[in-house]
């Protein structure tokens, strides 16, 4: 047991410790976040050009180089497996569209959207040349490639639900998306619900067809990170998203780059990306009424779909989801 005497000291002690850490910048604050970072971890994807810039830019390891802090890079092939790294803490930030984040959330998954790095509209539904299918509604009994937990997942329930079909309708083929488009273009599915720069290369190399593209349903890319490391170390989330909107405003002015960026990591040829990037709206980097709207509706439509439970508080979730107090002006 310590002495009075003893006690004291110790006190005296850790005041002044805090006190000279406040002096050299640590702060009281961050000594109770914990373990100094060392390293972060971020994901990159074909879908995701704002966040591909990034990484070949180092924008985010010059931020960082001062504090000692490395920057490691993860490729994530959709947004479900972006989900289950950051899950698994795996990586800190991943890049996901913006309904799957909410899924992923309404599962338990503790993430915050705190960006967004775009806007695509190049998640559809395709045909094999040839086919003669026109709408959602003609889906009934047909196989679907699709990979679940993803944006164009959710973008298959919610055009099926606009013609009173669900999932129990169709033939869902679960694959991945890259899986998917090969299914699509052996002619093992009807179709295939997918995303660029895949869809992009499904119509060019393989003839195949959108034939659902509802502006209703456009997504958005929603930058995520992992709640317990926005809680722990929210100064290091404004350094992340500020490199972020620095190499987004340097794609808007180098679109040259982007394309190179991406042709090199799809290993697709030029007019595949130019295509996507025909598609994707770099214009908004923050998560706002628009993209709230957006979001809330999809978990409505999940909802009414049977997909997600009944009892689910969507507004609550969603609001659990989105956090907006890590850009500048926090709207």
């Amino acid at each position: 047991m310590l002495s009075s005497i003893n006690r004291r000291t110790l006190v005296a002690g850790i005041a002044a410790f805090a006190t000279f850490a406040a002096v050299i910048g640590f702060g009281t604050t961050a000594l109770a976040q914990g373990k100094p970072v060392k390293q972060i971890t971020l994901d990159y994807a074909t879908y995701n050009p704002v966040g591909l810039v990034l990484k070949e830019k180092g924008f985010l390891e010059e931020e960082l180089a001062a504090d000692g802090i490395s920057v490691r890079w993860v490729q994530t092939l959709g947004s479900n497996k972006a989900l289950e790294f950051l899950n698994a803490g795996s990586i800190d930030f991943g890049s996901t569209y913006a309904a799957a984040a909410l899924v992923g959330r309404i599962n338990g998954n503790p993430i915050k959207s705190v960006y967004v790095y775009t806007r695509p509209t190049g998640v559809a539904l395709l045909k094999p040349a040839g086919s003669t299918l026109a709408s959602a509604a003609e889906l009934k009994g047909k196989r679907v490639a699709v990979t679940r937990g993803t944006d164009p997942h959710i973008f298959l329930i919610r055009a099926l639900a606009k013609h009173g079909l669900n999932e129990k309708d169709i033939q869902s083929v679960l694959l991945q998306h890259g899986d998917g488009r090969l299914a699509l273009a052996r002619g093992d599915v009807d179709a295939w619900a997918g995303l660029d720069p895949l869809t992009a290369a499904a119509e060019i190399e393989n003839g195949a067809q959108i034939f659902v593209d509802d502006p209703e349903l456009s997504t958005w890319g929603f930058l995520n990170v992992r709640e317990a490391f926005a809680q722990e170390h929210p100064e290091l989330v404004k350094r992340v998203l500020a490199a972020y909107e620095r190499a987004r405003l340097y794609s808007l002015e180098h679109p040259d780059e982007v394309a190179t960026a991406l042709v090199a990591l799809a290993r697709l040829p030029e007019n595949i990306i130019a295509r996507q990037l025909q598609r994707e709206d770099l214009s908004q980097s923050r998560i706002g009424a628009a993209q709230r709207t957006f979001v809330l509706e999809a978990g409505q439509s999940l909802q009414a779909a049977g997909v997600v439970d009944a009892k689910v508080d969507i507004v609550s979730v969603v609001d659990e989801l989105i956090d907006t107090r890590f850009t500048n002006d926090g709207n």
